[in-house]
C-alpha cells in the first residue's frame, strides 16, 4: 500500500512539474494571434527595438519601425488564412516557437526567437521561409 501512495505522489509530482515546465516555454498569446490575423503592428508591440528578420528575399537586422514595415508589407502581399504553433520551448530567459503560416499565395514556416529584455520575453528574430513540406 505504501508503494503504490509513493507511486502515486510521484507521478503527481512529474505531471506538476512538466505542467510548470510547459507554462514556461510558452511564448504569449497575443504573438501567434497578431500572425494569425497578419497584423504587423500588434507584433512589433512584442519586439525588441532592433529585430533580426529573414523574410523572404531581406535578410538583416532592422530597427522595429522598419521591421513592422517590412512585416506589414509581407503581410499585404500574402494574405493571411492560418497560422499555427507546431513546436516551442525554451528557458526563463529564451523562449522559441516554430509554426506553419499558411496564405491565399502559399505556405511557410516561421520561427520566433524571443530573449528576456528586463522582466520581458521580446522578439529578437523571425523567419519566415517558404514551406517546401509537401
Amino acid at each position: 500500500m505504501k508503494s503504490i501512495s509513493l507511486t502515486v505522489a510521484f507521478f503527481f509530482a512529474v505531471f506538476i512539474l512538466s505542467a510548470t515546465i510547459q507554462d514556461q516555454a510558452r511564448i504569449p498569446a497575443g504573438i501567434s494571434t497578431a500572425i494569425k490575423s497578419g497584423n504587423a503592428t500588434e507584433l512589433s508591440k512584442f519586439m525588441n527595438s532592433t529585430v533580426e528578420l529573414l523574410v523572404l528575399d531581406k535578410e538583416d537586422f532592422y530597427k522595429k519601425n522598419v521591421a513592422e514595415t517590412i512585416l506589414k508589407d509581407f503581410f499585404t502581399s500574402h494574405h493571411v488564412r492560418d497560422f499555427i504553433i507546431r513546436h516551442q520551448g525554451g528557458s526563463n530567459d529564451a523562449q522559441y516557437a516554430i509554426g506553419n503560416l499558411k496564405t491565399e499565395t502559399g505556405d511557410f514556416r516561421v520561427h520566433i526567437l524571443l530573449k528576456k529584455v528586463g522582466q520581458d520575453l521580446l522578439i529578437h528574430q523571425v523567419r519566415i521561409e517558404p514551406d517546401n513540406e509537401e
